[in-house]
Formats: structure tokens, sequence, C-alpha cells
């Protein structure tokens, strides 16, 4: 479990195929602290930590995970935010995040503010009943609040601290996110969806 509150980036060094999967071997400042079985959040997708060595880590993707997720498209040199999970003596600082991705989303507009930055996201309208104004949601493993809703799109706001300490600033128009709607949400669809009709 995490919070969205990104802890560092890292670089994808190299990309292994083995059958359907991708292995990932990223560098990152928190690498030769990660031990082999935890989770870790990589741009919002929670992976496990196969083997640590020289100032990297090695995680594998699924079919299911690419089939789902932007990390089929990841290169050698992509920028990856990290997240280790949430320690439960501490607060959350972002909102309850799973690392589990609904969908990927796509970057519609980009517009620079002064002192902040806007991006519009158009995900699949299916889970258009899970956003929200003013809601929660996680954007490439980012906790961010959702505004100006219109259809299958909303907006985020950007600090400066956010945008230089994330890859939110190599996202642009066209780039293609990772999206995991708030799970507090999907509770309440479900239970109305079950006890409700």
């Amino acid at each position: 479990m995490f919070t969205g509150i990104i802890e560092t980036t890292g670089k994808v060094e190299t990309i292994e195929s083995n059958g359907t999967n991708l292995g990932f071997w990223i560098s990152s400042p928190i690498s030769n602290l990660l031990k082999t079985d935890q989770s870790v959040s990589h741009d919002g997708v929670c992976l496990t930590i196969e083997k640590v060595k020289d100032g990297m880590h090695l995680v594998t993707a699924i079919e299911e995970t690419l089939s789902k997720t932007s990390l089929s498209k990841w290169q050698k040199g992509h920028v990856v935010n990290l997240e280790r999970c949430m320690q439960m003596n501490g607060r959350i600082d972002g909102h309850i995040v799973q690392g589990h991705v609904d969908a990927t989303a796509h970057c519609i507009e980009v517009e620079k503010k002064a002192g902040s930055w806007e991006f519009r996201f158009q995900y699949p309208a299916e889970f258009m009943y899970l956003v929200i104004e003013k809601g929660s949601a996680c954007v490439n493993g980012i906790s961010v609040t959702a505004f100006d809703l219109r259809f299958n799109t909303f907006k985020v706001a950007v600090i400066p601290y956010t945008f230089e300490h994330t890859n939110i600033q190599q996202v642009s128009k066209g780039s293609v996110v990772n999206i995991e709607f708030d799970i507090l949400g999907k509770y309440l669809a479900r239970f109305r969806d079950v006890f409700m009709k």
C-alpha cells in the first residue's frame, strides 16, 4: 500500500525479455536500500523487487501488467517515479494507493501557469463514475486532485516541487500515463451495484 507521495525517481538501465514478460533493471538513489520481495511503486504500478546489485534493482512486469499499464512503452533511459510501501506508524500525506493501475490515460493538454502547471487527462469513459470534482486520483503514482471534470477528462494542478521531483515534467500532449482511481470510490460503487439495485 502506498500514499502517492513520490520518494525519488529512477532510470531504466536495461530491459530483458522473458517470454511475454519484461524485466527492468532500474538505477535509483534507493535501489541499494531495497530488499528482495519488497513491494515498490513504479509509476504507480506495484512491482516486486527480485534482485538488487550495483545501485540497481530488478522488477518484472507480466503480460497482464503490460496490457493494462504504460510499462510496455518503457525504453532504456525512461525516468520512473518510485515510492516504497507505506509505513503504518506515520502520517498519510497523500491518499490510500494500492499500486493496482486501473487504466492508462492520455495527456491532451498542458498549460504552464504562473507558478504551477495544469495537465488534462483523458481516460476510458467506463471509469467516469470513479472521478469526482476535488477527488483523489493517482497519475504515474503521484497523488493528485482532479478538477474541471468534462465527460471522461479531468485536470490536475502540479506545484513546482512535484514538477521538479517526479517524471510529470516529461509528460506532454500525447503522453500515456498510468491511472489508479480512488479505492474508496471503487468500494462505494461496488456497494451500490450489489445492494442498491
